[in-house]
């Protein structure tokens, strides 16, 4: 589950953005007031969502984005001044802020987090030189010894690993252990 980071000067304001994310059904929402608090938190939690006003006491909302980036989306709350100064890729609201407007962007930006999230663990990991070399050496054998094409070898490697359960790899350093024990 991702964290919620709410990062404003004054506390009541950090605490009734985090109230109202919390009346609202989000779970692991914490609130201060000053940026290193909110790298902190981050750092701790892991990845989620900061939502912070433009200037804190020690630093402005950048130096938090700059500690954070790749593992936290930012949500900037600004006056329309700040917004129209700004061209830093973040999404901004304009204060004062509409409550549902606000929950809105919170629940997109958390959608884009479990997009991302999704797409990283669909994408296999990519094969090693080593990894390649036993495929194609099982490829092959097995057009030199079955009379298949390079195609069909492919194929046979990736269906029979498919179906057993084993990875490509694991399956051609099999039919390398079996065809040359022939």
């Amino acid at each position: 589950m991702a964290g919620i980071v709410v990062v404003f000067p004054k506390p009541e304001d950090s605490r009734a953005i985090r109230n109202l994310l919390v009346r609202n059904g989000y779970e692991g929402v914490f609130s201060c007031t000053t940026g290193a608090k909110a790298i902190t938190l981050a750092d701790s939690l892991g990845e989620g969502i900061i939502i912070s006003g433009h200037r804190l006491p020690d630093m402005l909302y950048t130096g938090i984005l700059d500690n954070v980036e790749g593992r936290y989306e930012m949500l900037l709350i600004a006056s329309k001044q700040k917004m129209l100064e700004e061209d830093t890729g973040v999404m901004m609201l304009e204060m004062p802020i509409k409550v549902r407007d606000f929950l809105n962007s919170v629940e997109m930006i958390q959608n884009n987090i479990y997009a991302k999230r999704q797409k990283k663990q669909k994408i296999p990991p990519k094969r090693t030189e080593e990894e390649q070399y036993v495929i194609e050496q099982a490829k092959a054998v097995l057009m030199e010894k079955n009379n298949m094409s390079e195609s069909e070898a492919h194929r046979y490697i990736q269906k029979t690993a498919m179906n057993s359960g084993r990875t490509m790899v694991d399956t051609a350093d099999s039919i390398l252990t079996i065809m040359y024990k022939e």
